[in-house]
């Protein structure tokens, strides 16, 4: 009979641990799925590069990254053979970006049209993001200045240092739709302080659109 009560108890003591293991487990398994679902999964590589043919993309070099770029800028091909359809018309621009964080991006460079300098900084807002924190798109935001420095046209007038500045305002936004699927709108608002003509905006206001589609694991 002593026997008997020792092996009850014994068994209680051993469904009580069960219970509470159980429990334990119950409760881990939970605050693990919970955890997951409160992770923050952001896009990446939206575009394989910060600029989308001759603009910017949503993209930034990474933090303490120096980016050189030498681009390339044609003219018409309807020129034909004689202006080897837009290659003598070729301007360039070399310059170099550089990542102060990993949302912060700024840059710096030299065209050969119109003898131009410029200086922007690229500032990343919002990223594209699922999980806890949900956001559709990625918001970059650019300002441009920029200074011509080739020779005044009229060199007998008055003018002004301030008549060679310009300045650019660009939103960036931009949506990476699959692995092979990338779209983005640029509003973008650009003041001359020098016109041509008096029937000339100072103004300009304009929509960019680009996009990328992958076709094969090296074409895009």
């Amino acid at each position: 009979m002593q026997a008997k009560k020792i092996i009850l108890i014994y068994l209680v003591i051993l469904c009580i641990g069960f219970t509470a293991k159980a429990q334990d487990t119950t409760d881990l398994m939970s605050r693990l799925e919970s955890e997951i679902e409160e992770t923050t999964n952001y896009a990446t590589a939206t575009f394989k590069t910060t600029r989308l043919i001759n603009g910017h993309t949503i993209e930034n070099v990474g933090k303490h990254v120096l980016d050189v770029k030498i681009s390339h800028r044609f003219g018409k091909i309807n020129g034909g053979g004689y202006q080897l359809f837009g290659l003598d018309n070729a301007t360039m621009r070399m310059g170099v970006d550089y990542g102060v964080t990993n949302y912060l991006m700024v840059g710096i460079g030299r065209s050969t049209y119109q003898k131009t300098y410029d200086a922007f900084l690229k500032l990343k807002i919002l990223r594209q993001s699922k999980g806890k924190r949900n956001m559709p798109v990625t918001l970059s935001y650019v300002p441009t200045v920029a200074l011509k420095t080739v020779k005044f046209e009229d060199p007998t007038r008055q003018n002004y240092y301030t008549s060679r500045l310009y300045f650019t305002h660009q939103l960036l936004i931009g949506r990476k739709f699959s692995e092979g699927t990338s779209f983005q709108i640029m509003p973008t608002y650009s003041h001359r302080n020098l016109v041509s003509l008096a029937a000339e905006s100072n103004d300009l206001f304009a929509l960019g659109i680009g996009g990328r589609q992958k076709l094969t694991k090296r074409v895009a």
